[in-house]
């Protein structure tokens, strides 16, 4: 017996209605996942939600250039999940809301608990 069909084809309608539109209607939640795929984009955002950070130190944390970091701070950016503030010569980064804090711990929680 295969686990990945089922055995008849007997479509339950008023389940597929009631969750139907609201598969229809997701949009960008793999776009947010795709953030997370990248390693060094997981772990920079991991280094942020210990403590705000500015590119130098990220840099060194995770052993690659500014370069780098600043290329993978944009795209995060872009998906809302990091800010920046500007503090004399350096800019600092954060998350960008409890929210994504929420993501990564749960994230950390699933991986101790595998």
């Amino acid at each position: 017996m295969s686990l990945e069909t089922c055995d008849i084809l007997a479509i339950e309608e008023e389940l597929v209605k009631k969750i139907k539109p609201k598969v229809d209607k997701l949009h960008g939640l793999s776009e947010l996942f795709k953030a997370f795929s990248d390693d060094t984009r997981a772990k920079l955002l991991y280094a942020l939600s210990i403590n705000e950070l500015c590119v130098c130190n990220m840099a060194e944390i995770l052993d690659t250039t500014q370069s780098n970091v600043s290329h993978h701070l944009r795209y995060l950016r872009a998906q809302r999940l990091v800010k920046g503030r500007r503090m004399g010569r350096r800019v600092y980064y954060s998350l960008d809301d409890e929210h994504v804090e929420a993501i990564i711990k749960q994230g950390i929680e699933h991986l101790n608990h595998i």
